[in-house]
């Protein structure tokens, strides 16, 4: 069994900063890509910043320059640290990422989401 689970949301005025953490625990062999996602009131769920195993990163045009996804293998980590934050990144975020098991199965897993709210 795998967790995800994400930490760091909040609510800040527009400029401020965030960092928020998503780690993965439980029966884990590698961790192989890992995204943040967001989903904001009555949208679709959105890509904001994948990063491949071998750390390659991209971003939502809507958030580039601004947010940063990293992560620490050693704790099975990732963040997106969120800067120069707008009323329009306020969303839920979700951290999903391909693991594989010792089992040797990849699968794919969510976390419980957290909210991010920006005030004007």
């Amino acid at each position: 069994q795998v967790q995800l689970v994400e930490s760091g949301g909040g609510l800040v005025q527009a400029g401020g900063s965030l960092r928020l953490s998503c780690a993965a625990s439980g029966s884990i062999y590698r961790i192989n890509s890992m995204r943040w996602y967001r989903q904001a009131p009555g949208k679709q769920r959105e890509l904001v910043a994948p990063m491949s195993s071998g750390g390659v990163t991209n971003y939502a045009d809507s958030v580039k320059g601004r947010f940063t996804i990293f992560r620490d293998n050693a704790k099975n980590t990732v963040y997106l640290q969120m800067n120069s934050l707008k009323p329009e990144d306020t969303a839920v975020y979700y951290c999903n990422a391909d693991i594989q098991g010792l089992d040797y199965m990849n699968r794919d897993y969510w976390g419980q989401g957290t909210q991010v709210t920006v005030s004007s």
